[in-house]
């Protein structure tokens, strides 16, 4: 027999109950969870293919050009998420679900067999209208299934998916891309059709397991707010993407879509407070519980993904390591995630989030500070492999603690509003602190000229065919002349050069690591506010009956 989840004597009985049924709806949501995240760092090791297999002659594409297919997807997600709340609400959970994973699935097909740049960009964006909308579908989805006694463990295996998605999708695309020379296809192709199988099982097992929805008719779109939130957020997100190919804040390519992406952006606040019923419900910020784990959400995704950003390309351009080698140097953050995640999970249903989330972020802001003292000989199992390790504890006890006491705050019928702005939040927040970092490391190398020397006089030393001509080509280039008078035997300036150009590199990641850091502290300071009490559970509040998640008696 079943009893509604709502009863309070049922709910101090089995309070640590988590029966299959459950179970079997958390499966659907990581497997939609993990082809959407997988899919927004797996492209990256792809690019370089992109730009040769996708030329139309013997000049590869721009690297900017190419890069439309991360910036798209982004785009794309970005648009769709306001869009799910009240997508949720007119045509139910489960039927959105399954046409977001369709679409997913069609975008990645179509980007498999993309015969042109322009093609693949279009088929991106498809992808991305499926991804935007099944994150914050499947929160809304493990909410509903958990009840307010187990959600905090529920969505900490809906967070596997969140951590590892940027260290499992470098690794297995690296993998890919070397080995997956399979039909006759381009091994890039493989990281799109990989989706196709896990796809399709994501949608029959979703049809069978995920509940029937019960659905009244909802109120109308907001059709203002449409027209103001998503064209203003990708107009926002463009000009933040745009920063680091510019290479300044100040550019007019980022200055104008985000000076008018923040224009419809406000004019969408102000109107949001008109409609009972806006595209984006902003008036849920009015709970102090919600807005401070909002706040606290934002600058902590600004800070940790700007910085996680790094650590790879650390490991390849300064250590000279492939892009499979620094994917699986990462693994130790995942599996110090994968450690907590469980443990914050089982607290956040017995304890108050403040108790929780600090100790997390002050192991993160511990592991910034210590990777500001990085250097081009670091040792790896002495130093960088237990910082990331320490860092990836810190994680687990942190994001999903975070949206389980923010939708803890809501009422049922907020929860998928509550978990679409969420979503924006961190996704406007990655997408800024990624921006964010790539441009304070490009000017990091921009102010130490032996970098860009030195990769210039290596090109043009290529193409010198008369061994006498390089004495007069090193002329171009002082700070490669500086060093080369150093050495008196030849054959030592290659490494010396090398040793020299590592060493300047790792000075520049080192500063700025230093503004993570200093972000990760501001972020400690906000998170010392989020509730040190009980935190009273109103997921159930006002929740139609027959909407209520059941707690099965054996």
């Amino acid at each position: 027999m079943s009893a509604p989840a709502h009863d309070p004597a049922l709910l101090d009985e089995y309070p640590e109950k988590i029966d299959a049924a459950v179970l079997k709806i958390a499966g659907v949501v990581v497997l939609g969870s993990i082809m959407a995240i997988l899919d927004i760092t797996v492209v990256n090791v792809a690019l370089p293919h992109f730009q040769t297999d996708l030329a139309t002659g013997d000049t590869p594409l721009p690297y900017s050009t190419v890069a439309w297919t991360v910036t798209a997807y982004t785009l794309a997600l970005a648009t769709v998420i306001p869009l799910t709340g009240w997508a949720a609400d007119r045509f139910g959970t489960k039927r959105l679900y399954l046409t977001a994973i369709a679409f997913f699935v069609a975008g990645s097909v179509l980007c498999a067999f993309a015969p042109t740049i322009e093609m693949l960009i279009g088929a991106r964006v498809v992808q991305g209208l499926g991804g935007g909308m099944l994150m914050p579908l499947g929160m809304t989805i493990m909410t509903r299934a958990a009840g307010p006694a187990r959600i905090g463990r529920l969505m900490a295996i809906l967070g596997v998916p969140m951590l590892l998605g940027p260290i499992g999708g470098p690794i297995l695309g690296g993998w890919l891309i070397d080995n997956a020379h399979w039909l006759g296809r381009p091994s890039w192709t493989w990281i799109f059709l990989i989706n196709l199988p896990i796809g399709v099982l994501a949608l029959v097992y979703a049809a069978i397991v995920l509940p029937k929805d019960h659905t009244e008719p909802s109120e109308s779109i907001d059709i203002v707010g449409l027209a103001l939130m998503s064209p203003g957020l990708a107009a926002f997100l463009y000009g933040v993407s745009s920063i680091p190919d510019e290479g300044t804040f100040m550019a007019t390519k980022v200055l104008a879509p985000m000076g008018v992406g923040a224009l419809l952006i406000a004019a969408f606040g102000w109107w949001s407070m008109k409609p009972e019923h806006p595209l984006l419900d902003l008036r849920l910020l009015a709970n102090r519980q919600f807005s401070v784990a909002a706040l606290t959400m934002f600058l902590f995704a600004t800070a940790f993904f700007g910085g996680l950003l790094l650590v790879p390309t650390y490991f390849q351009q300064v250590r000279g390591e492939d892009t499979f080698s620094a994917g699986l140097l990462m693994a130790p953050q995942g599996i110090g995630a994968l450690l907590t995640m469980p443990v914050a999970g089982a607290l956040i249903d017995r304890y108050p989030v403040g108790r929780i989330v600090p100790v997390g972020i002050a192991l993160i802001t511990g592991g910034m500070f210590a990777l500001t003292q990085i250097t081009s000989t670091s040792s790896y199992w002495g130093f960088i492999i237990p910082v990331l390790f320490v860092m990836g504890l810190g994680m687990g006890a942190t994001m999903m603690p975070l949206m389980t006491s923010s939708l803890k705050a809501l009422t049922g019928p907020q929860v998928a509003r509550g978990s679409t702005l969420l979503n924006i939040t961190q996704q406007t927040a990655s997408s800024f602190g990624v921006a964010v970092a790539s441009v304070l490391l490009t000017r990091g190398f921009d102010e130490r000229p032996i970098i860009g020397q030195a990769a210039a006089y290596g090109e043009a030393a290529d193409k010198v065919k008369d061994p006498s001509q390089l004495e007069q080509l090193m002329a171009k280039f002082p700070e490669v002349a500086e060093l080369a008078a150093q050495v008196s035997d030849p054959r030592d300036f290659g490494p010396l050069i090398t040793s020299t150009v590592r060493h300047e590199m790792a000075e520049a990641f080192a500063s700025t690591y230093w503004v993570s850091a200093f972000l990760c502290l501001a972020t400690l300071v906000v998170a010392l506010f989020l509730p040190r009490k009980k935190e009273e559970s109103h997921l159930l509040d006002e929740e139609p009956e027959e909407d209520r998640p059941p707690v099965v008696i054996h």
